[in-house]
């Protein structure tokens, strides 16, 4: 099993919104690719001084093709709308981790 994780810094202002947006819009369409079998959101649980606040985005694959057929076919065009609408007030970093 694999696990994608997509580390999250979203501004506390719009916390809420971009939750919400992430359960009803973003995570389905993921989802819905079939290249994930499961996925679970976390609340980093540490203070920020800079005013953001911290969420780890986890999808599950059976295989590695697939998160190589997702970062590369699907997770492009799905970042632009992320972009459009998050602009300048979040950060993220992803990272790949198999289970041992």
């Amino acid at each position: 099993m694999l696990l994608y994780n997509v580390t999250v810094g979203i501004d506390k202002e719009i916390e809420q919104e971009w939750i919400d947006w992430m359960k009803q819009q973003y995570i389905p369409v993921v989802m819905k690719t079939e290249m994930f079998t499961d996925w679970k959101m976390y609340k980093v649980l540490h203070d920020q001084e800079d005013g953001s606040v911290s969420y780890s985005v986890q999808y599950f694959a059976a295989d590695i093709q697939e998160v190589v057929n997702f970062v590369e076919k699907v997770e492009p065009e799905l970042n632009k709308e992320f972009q459009k609408r998050f602009k300048d007030r979040h950060v993220a970093f992803r990272t790949l981790l198999e289970e041992v």
